[in-house]
């Protein structure tokens, strides 16, 4: 009788083990898909937008749509930041928040007292930024091997 209590037991947390293996293994591949996203949609606006910073200076139009996509990036920096984070993918994620954190800081001085200031985004080194953040891209599809 103990003989199966302790096989009974010890195939039970065999089974616990292996869950949580899988939940973990889980939690990486959705990370390793958040960031992938999160990076491509970066390199977009990146692309859409490199275009609209000289137009802006004397295109209010252009103007009105760049502040509207960098108040965008915004949201998707802080909506990013807050993304669930296995324990395998830490430091990878601490270094994307302080890469976020300076691109949070080129948008708040680009959108000085609720508009944009072209002249400050120009200055910027947004676009520099993100191209570092893509080079991150890399090292996060290794943690979805």
């Amino acid at each position: 009788m103990k003989k199966r209590i302790s096989i009974t037991l010890i195939t039970a947390l065999l089974a616990l083990s292996g869950c949580s293996l899988l939940d973990e293994a889980n939690n990486s591949l959705n990370y390793v898909n958040e960031s992938t996203e999160y990076i491509n949609e970066l390199t977009k606006f990146a692309e859409d937008t490199s275009s609209l910073v000289n137009e802006a200076a004397n295109n209010s139009e252009a103007k009105a749509e760049l502040e509207s996509r960098l108040k965008s990036l915004q949201e998707n920096i802080q909506e990013y930041n807050g993304i669930e984070v296995p324990a395998l993918a830490e430091d990878i994620h601490q270094e994307l928040k302080a890469k976020n954190q300076q691109l949070e800081d080129a948008v708040n001085k680009a959108l000085q007292n609720g508009e944009i200031a072209v002249d400050q985004l120009r200055q910027s080194e947004l676009y520099q930024t993100i191209n570092d953040i893509t080079g991150l891209l890399d090292q996060i599809e290794q943690l979805g091997l």
